[in-house]
């Protein structure tokens, strides 16, 4: 379904990527506080050829190092473009966020992430999100979510929240925008959808937090909104799809928020799944036919997912060494796949064959009775008879996962770049 256009190696474990709206560009926060920003090769042109420089077809092109800074004192947490792509805001665990011109790296304006209000510490940002070209949502790891207006900010102002919410009892892990309704005459999203902990919530951008879900019981760690689907019965053709930390996507249907009505089972390893890090939906131009999602795994797999069937039909690797958490996934816009995690990011493009549907249907059942043939041996064996010291292990391995993707500096050595991309600038 995809292949490897080129691994771009990165001098320090990355935090977080984002992806240009409108041109082929790539930014990616790292743990040391730089910033990096690179420029891939066009893709198709205007009338649907492909370029002659495409390096993904023919071995040639360069992948550009537009600029790259260390742009936080601490570590990038979260980065995020405007809506028309001018500007890159960045916030680190120094407690400052910055917008920065796109072309040139240079900084326009600054904002104070807010203290923490119950230990008068610093606050660390965990997301940042362009709602509209006049609001910006800063979340942080207190629950907090901060909404500024872009129009205050200046290169000596540092504007205060118009509004802050608290839509969870743990840090936010993923936000995602619903689309505007047709009575909207803006023409852009008023309403988001978080996850945080265990629980879903959807907050307004003026009234606040409207709903919270039921708890979970499980992490939700990622999310992607899915339109276009069926309408039959009750369903209004709309779901938002959740990844969470035991390898499992459940399904919401909008308007419906207490709890989910669908579940995919990403990963059947005993014990429960890998954590579903990160979720992408896939473009109709790079489809294979339907409602697709790519899920970055904690073990550096992805999985793409068909909503409707509803059952995996594909598999790749990010890592295929280190097995590090897939924490940056999304497409630019020519529909290539970029991947990222550990110390790289991967650029995978289309390969155009069609997926063996049958054959993945069949896999997928293979996994299954094999899942329930191991339960059932574990079962005589006596071996599902949960301790005391089981649960409590258990417990501490769910923590790890939540904080796994902040807790990165480790030593390890630096991938080598596979691909047939040039690189300039690095």
């Amino acid at each position: 379904m995809f292949d490897t256009v080129c691994t771009i190696p990165l001098p320090h474990d990355l935090f977080t990527q984002a992806i240009h709206p409108n041109e082929p560009i790539v930014s990616v926060g790292l743990a040391s506080g730089h910033v990096y920003t690179y420029r891939l090769p066009e893709g198709a042109s205007d009338d649907g050829e492909v370029d002659a420089s495409l390096a993904s077809l023919n071995g040639f092109g360069h992948v550009e190092t537009k600029w790259k800074t260390r742009r936080h004192k601490e570590s990038c947490r979260t980065l995020a473009f405007g809506l028309d792509g001018r500007q890159l805001f960045s916030a680190g665990t120094d407690g400052i966020v910055k917008a920065a011109d796109v072309g040139t790296g240079q900084v326009a304006a600054k904002i104070a992430v807010p203290r923490d209000p119950r230990s008068g510490g610093l606050d660390h940002p965990c997301l940042l999100h362009a709602l509209s070209p006049q609001s910006l949502i800063l979340a942080t790891d207190s629950s907090a979510l901060h909404i500024y207006d872009l129009r205050a900010l200046g290169p000596k102002a540092s504007p205060k929240p118009q509004q802050t919410y608290h839509p969870h009892d743990d840090y936010i892990s993923s936000l995602t925008p619903l689309p505007p309704t047709s009575e909207s005459t803006s023409g852009f999203s008023k309403q988001w959808v978080s996850t945080g902990g265990t629980t879903l919530a959807v907050t307004d951008l003026r009234r606040g937090v409207m709903v919270r879900s039921e708890d979970q019981e499980e992490e939700l760690l990622s999310s992607v909104m899915v339109t276009g689907l069926g309408t039959r019965g009750t369903s209004v053709g709309e779901k938002v799809v959740v990844g969470g930390a035991n390898g499992v996507l459940t399904l919401w249907e909008r308007g419906v928020w207490d709890d989910q009505d669908e579940r995919i089972t990403v990963d059947w390893s005993q014990g429960g799944g890998e954590s579903l890090d990160t979720i992408a939906l896939l473009p109709e131009s790079v489809s294979p036919g339907g409602k697709v999602v790519v899920v970055g795994m904690g073990n550096g797999g992805l999985r793409f997912a068909k909503i409707g069937p509803n059952r995996v039909i594909a598999e790749l690797r990010h890592d295929e060494f280190q097995n590090e958490a897939v924490v940056g996934l999304g497409f630019d816009v020519s529909g290539r796949m970029i991947s990222g995690g550990g110390k790289m990011i991967k650029v995978w493009h289309d390969k155009g064959a069609p997926l063996n549907e049958d054959e993945e249907e069949e896999e997928e059942e293979q996994r299954e009775r094999e899942a329930e043939e191991g339960l059932k041996r574990s079962r005589e064996d006596g071996s599902d008879e949960d301790s005391d010291e089981d649960i409590e292990s258990s417990e501490d391995e769910k923590v790890s996962k939540k904080r796994k993707k902040r807790k990165r500096n480790k030593n390890k050595t630096k991938p080598q770049g596979n691909g047939i991309m040039g690189f300039s600038g690095l």
